[in-house]
């Protein structure tokens, strides 16, 4: 039997000495990474493959860039456009390669971009740009700010988060059309930051984290004859002890849907729970304090036996090997030296 293959696609800020995005060829055993090449392009700031596993889209100071995966996991750019707004911060695609969604922080607009049969991207669809104020903090800004989209498991909606607002906006996506309508809007509580959400793997329940208020909120999902459900079920803190100085920056289910990791910056710390298959309600695990400065982003590894924390300001990937049964995790080998880290994707190769 072959042995799996994988690489990890790692974008970086590229206002210091990175040049965009970093190529590592992954042991999956024994938790390491070794760096192969970088692609250049500015601040790809979000990346994902696709469904088929035939092609990156990243974020660019210009827009969205499409990039071919070939065989080894190396990456030929196809083309880039302009989303239509300011610089995008997230994006996502739907299954069937028809569309790339695009969040934007700065203007708090969700941008739909067509996608061509080479892969290559092309004109806008539709733009929406959200309005409103929220509760006014003096830390925070309460104008609108997309951090994160993502297509529902039944690809018939389009989520996306603001934090600016306390909610997640459901759009509606009309694929014949080009077209993104506003059907539904989940509530957030004030002041709380939503800042990305995810899906279980089976579909049945939706997780937003939420940067403020350090916790994630757990939700039944389904589509019934009114469109998108969402029913609140739990609320989990991210924190063994509430700290002002915390904020909570990512999160990421294991491959196999078991684990949902969630990472705190200013407190330093890994949350690792558990997640029930039947209701979906999450049971902490263990609360990890790792290394360096920031994690901004992480990964876990096919096996679930090894994560990695991309520690943004300390300029830094860790990788920790995880024992769910002792509720530890220890840190294998030295940190990877990278210049602002803030985004990573785990990506199979095809067997040859």
């Amino acid at each position: 039997m072959k042995q799996e293959k994988y690489v990890a696609y790692v974008g970086t800020y590229t206002y210091e000495h990175s040049i965009g995005i970093h190529i590592y060829d992954l042991d999956v055993k024994q938790g390491k990474m070794t760096e192969r090449k970088v692609v250049k392009i500015t601040n790809p700031s979000d990346l994902m493959v696709s469904r088929n596993k035939e092609f990156l889209y990243s974020i660019t100071d210009d827009g969205v860039r499409a990039f071919r995966i070939l065989p080894d996991g190396d990456l030929e750019s196809i083309n880039e456009n302009w989303i239509g707004g300011m610089r995008g911060c997230y994006l996502d695609v739907d299954d069937e390669n028809r569309y790339v969604f695009v969040g934007g922080y700065h203007d708090g607009r969700v941008s739909m971009l067509h996608l061509n049969a080479d892969g290559s991207i092309g004109e806008v669809a539709d733009g929406v740009f959200h309005k409103g104020v929220g509760r006014t903090a003096a830390d925070r800004s309460s104008r609108p700010h997309v951090n994160c989209v993502k297509v529902t498991p039944d690809q018939k909606y389009l989520c996306a988060v603001d934090g600016g607002l306390d909610h997640v906006k459901v759009y509606r996506i009309d694929y014949e059309n080009g077209k993104l309508k506003l059907a539904d809007i989940v509530h957030s509580d004030l002041d709380s930051a939503p800042k990305m959400i995810r899906f279980s793997k089976d579909g049945r329940n939706a997780y937003v984290l939420n940067e403020l208020e350090t916790s994630v909120d757990v939700y039944k999902y389904y589509v019934g004859k009114d469109g998108a459900e969402f029913e609140r079920i739990q609320k989990v803190s991210t924190q063994k002890v509430k700290s002002d100085h915390c904020s909570s920056q990512n999160m990421e289910f294991s491959l196999d849907g078991k684990y949902l990791y969630c990472a705190n910056a200013g407190t330093t710390e890994m949350a690792i729970f558990e997640r029930d298959e039947e209701t979906g309600i999450l049971s902490l695990n263990s609360i990890i304090p790792i290394s360096g400065d920031f994690p901004k982003a992480l990964a876990v590894f096919p096996g679930n036996r090894h994560f990695i924390s991309l520690n943004h300001e300390s300029n830094e990937i860790c990788t920790f090997r995880m024992d769910y049964e002792k509720k530890y995790a220890l840190m294998d080998g030295k940190p990877l030296k990278i210049d602002k880290p803030n985004c990573i994707y785990v990506h199979k190769l095809k067997e040859e």
